[in-house]
């Protein structure tokens, strides 16, 4: 093992670099954001390796009352990094590093990089506090953390992963021979233009944990690239497949780090956990992680690197490696689009970083201090070496919490500055540089009471137009499920209509039908979606009539949601939480109702774990299911009394049953595991119940039932909107748009034309909702339809000849027709 040293000259090279730059007259931000770039771990061509750590909580005052070291453990047995378990002895150093201010700083030889086949250096600063505690202060920026948030990170050669990377031919072109309208120039190098990546035409958002049946990016690699090489070939592609298809970009959910599993909220690993040590050898167990969260419980802290539960490898490189297949897809490169969760924190991030970092508690967990020069520069730091992985825009997750109170002003105001500095973080993959494509997730006013009415979803286009906001009917209060839900949105259709040129259009999202879950069943359901609840909900969000309007004819951006296209369930899932997951289970119930057929619960993979516990049925689920979430509401989320009320609703006597609901839970499976009902009973139905519904709602279990008629349609729409990119520019004044409405029937149609030069034309009528109706669009639209062709129908519309007259035809809900101006010679 070679000895680590710090290394005194180059180490006082650093110290003298930030104490230059202590004193020069930059502003404190843009100070920050200098010695931002050199704070984590970082392994220089030379084979040293730079170490800096912020850390305000240990001032010169408080530092002669503890014990400060940098703690580096170094494998001595190789890692597996596909292991679920394994015991590894490492070896372990502490040093001193040299203090200046707030900050810590080293030059240090001897630590061990790591690299795709190789484990490097674990590091993390280490202090003994004034009552004799031993407290970690970890990488807040890391490159790499293969064992989640409260272990050490790892030291990683990054410059050689960028280096061998499989795309630098996309970044060279995209970098240096296109420059769009909009562009900025580097701050540090303003002579240099920096293009800006254009905005693609359509977009999938998917969940990598739920994507592929391993759910890892490795997994959905082999997946793209699977696709990729059928295409070149010219080789069919399953409905399954098809659905991945005929996108310019992929959104991901978060992938950064999550919140881990806590039972008393200890700051110490799950994960990478000390077992013994003889001097400086220590024994190790290491535990491949395995957290589930749909992405947006983060603790900030590693959100510069990703969530290792989503990589098989445990290696930064299976992510370039993602990126770098969807850059060179056979067919035409895929953007990667990341979204960003630093509008607020999950309160575990109190265990995780020093308090500069939180303001206060909000209903998520903490609000962040965007206010604090260092905090804001390190904020912008983190974000650039996510963004440094390769990726081409990024989605601004609720933009609307970057609030701050202004003393001069003496209100609340939007943080827009510091949003619009995300925007402009300039990316850097070897010698290129680009600004991202981005979009703003942003409701304001929200929550303020009647915000679904009064936001504009435009404040950030105005400000950067170049920008994308999510439009008002892709939010989260999207329920097409109900009864006239289009004609109770026509305001905001017309608004997407006339202004939605900058807005991400659509229907499904994770947001959306999420909340489909919670639409309770005493409201009007368009029951002619289906005759269940589940099939009401996949007809719902994967609509024709809706996704005919919204790639055939609305402006805008359009997003699909892999899972809506998949009729994959989906739902608000996370293994991660001890304290609160009992109130969540109770209010995602709905899930069991909407999205869970007989058909997949008693499908053998799935459940398991409820099946174990006695719910061997899914009627006996539900039951508990809607008996926990009304006995949570009556006994104010008092765990030990809801399982008290619960006892008393067993055995013949329920004289003393409290809930009604709870006189049904005595199936005989079942008696015994609501006899022995506690506090503890509850906590671990509420994790299996999240472990089992993340894995039902992995897309792979539903690729054979994928109805190929509707995904070659949806493919068809796709492809018919990348042939029209003018399709996305808002209306002109010869277009025409309009609805029909008679009783609970909504018919929209329209007319429009290439605002560039008039040379196509197109016309559509969809049916909404409500029952069927004869539609005469010629005569609606004032125009001879003699001279249009169908371009598009949804599926079964064609019947028995319906379509041979296009002056009259009938249509029922959620049908749809696209004709093409076509005048005869």
């Amino acid at each position: 093992m070679p000895s680590i040293e710090l290394i005194e000259e180059a180490t006082q090279d650093l110290l003298e670099w930030a104490a230059e730059i202590d004193a020069s007259h930059a502003t404190y931000f843009e100070k920050g954001q200098q010695l931002a770039r050199r704070l984590g771990a970082h392994y220089r061509e030379d084979g040293l390796t730079e170490i800096g750590f912020w850390a305000p909580e240990l001032t010169a005052q408080v530092m002669r009352k503890k014990e400060i070291y940098l703690e580096i453990l170094t494998p001595l047995d190789d890692i597996d990094f596909r292991q679920g378990q394994q015991v590894v002895r490492f070896h372990r150093t502490r040093l001193n590093l040299e203090q200046q201010g707030e900050f810590f700083w080293g030059v240090l030889s001897g630590m061990r990089p790591g690299s795709r086949d190789r484990a490097g250096s674990f590091y993390w600063m280490r202090y003994i506090d004034q009552q004799g505690i031993l407290e970690a202060i970890r990488d807040i920026v890391p490159y790499s953390l293969p064992y989640g948030v409260f272990g050490p990170a790892e030291l990683y050669d990054i410059d050689s992963l960028q280096s061998d990377r499989r795309d630098l031919d996309y970044f060279a072109r995209t970098s240096a021979s296109q420059l769009p309208d909009f562009f900025t120039t580097d701050q540090h190098r303003p002579e240099i233009a920096i293009p800006r990546v254009h905005a693609p035409r359509n977009i999938l958002q998917l969940h990598i944990g739920t994507a592929t049946r391993e759910g890892t990016l490795e997994s959905l690699t082999r997946l793209y690239q699977r696709i990729s090489d059928k295409l070149a070939n010219d080789d069919p592609l399953t409905p399954a497949e098809e659905n991945f298809v005929g996108y310019d970009a992929v959104q991901l959910l978060p992938t950064e780090p999550t919140i881990e599993f806590r039972t008393d909220y200890s700051p110490e690993s799950e994960f990478f956990v000390f077992i013994s040590q003889e001097e400086d050898e220590l024994t190790i167990e290491l535990n491949k992680p395995n957290t589930q969260d749909w992405g947006y419980d983060v603790p900030l802290l590693g959100s510069s690197t990703t969530n290792a539960a989503l990589l098989g490898s445990l290696r930064p490189d299976e992510v370039v490696d993602f990126i770098a297949t969807l850059h060179n897809f056979s067919t035409g490169p895929i953007q990667v689009i990341y979204d960003l969760v630093y509008g607020h924190a999950d309160n575990q991030s109190e265990l995780l970083v020093n308090r500069e970092y939180l303001k206060g508690p909000n209903m998520y967990g903490q609000d962040l201090n965007h206010q604090l020069p260092t905090v804001r520069a390190i904020f912008l730091e983190m974000q650039r070496r996510k963004l440094n992985t390769g990726c081409d825009g990024i989605r601004v997750d609720g933009g609307q919490d970057f609030r701050f109170f202004n003393p001069l002003s003496g209100v609340v105001e939007q943080d827009d500055a510091y949003l619009l500095a995300m925007s402009d973080v300039v990316q850097e993959i070897g010698d290129y540089k680009r600004l991202m494509f981005t979009i703003f997730e942003d409701g304001r006013p929200w929550p303020s009471e009647g915000w679904e009415d009064t936001s504009t979803y435009r404040d950030l286009i105005e400000k950067m137009p170049e920008s994308y906001q999510w439009g008002p009917l892709i939010f989260a209060h999207n329920t097409p499920t109900l009864k006239g839900f289009w004609e109770t949105k026509w305001r905001r259709v017309l608004e997407v209509m006339h202004i939605g040129s900058n807005w991400i259009t659509g229907c499904a999202n994770h947001d959306t039908v999420r909340r489909g879950n919670q639409v309770e069943r005493d409201r009007p359901i368009n029951w002619n979606l289906g005759d269940t609840l589940s099939e009401v909900l996949r007809n719902a969000y994967d609509n024709p009539a809706t996704t005919m309007w919204v790639y055939g004819f609305s402006p805008g951006l359009p997003m699909d949601f892999i899972n809506a296209l998949s009729h994959a369930p989906w739902m608000f899932f996370r293994n991660t939480d001890e304290r609160y997951g009992v109130k969540v289970v109770s209010e995602e119930v709905g899930f069991l109702e909407w999205q869970v057929t007989p058909e997949i619960y008693d499908r053998p993979e799935l459940f398991q774990h409820l099946k174990s516990l006695g719910f061997t049925q899914l009627p006996q689920l539900r039951d508990f299911g809607h008996a926990l979430q009304e006995t949570m509401v009556e006994m104010d989320y008092d765990l030990e009394r809801v399982a008290e009320a619960c006892q008393e609703c067993l055995g013949e006597d329920t004289t003393s049953c409290r809930i009604d609901r709870l006189r049904l839970l005595n199936h005989p499976e079942m008696v015994q595991f609501l006899k022995t009902l506690d506090m503890a009973q509850l906590k671990k139905f509420a994790l299996l119940f999240m472990e089992d519904c993340y894995e039902a709602c992995k897309v792979s279990y539903y690729e054979d039932n994928v109805d190929a008629v509707r995904a070659t349609f949806n493919r068809q729409l796709r492809e018919f909107r990348h042939g029209r990119p003018w399709l996305g520019q808002s209306l002109i004044g010869t277009d025409r748009f309009d609805k029909y409405s008679e009783g609970d029937r909504t018919i929209f149609y329209g007319v429009r034309s290439n605002p560039n030069d008039g040379s196509e034309g197109i016309a559509m009528v969809a049916h909404m909702g409500g029952e069927p109706m004869k539609v005469h669009l010629g005569e609606w639209l004032g125009i001879n339809l003699n001279q249009w062709k169908v371009a598009v129908a949804s599926p079964g519309l064609d019947r028995d000849g319906n379509l041979d007259d296009l002056n009259s035809f009938e249509l029922k809900d959620s049908e749809g027709v696209l004709l093409c101006f076509a005048p005869k010679p």
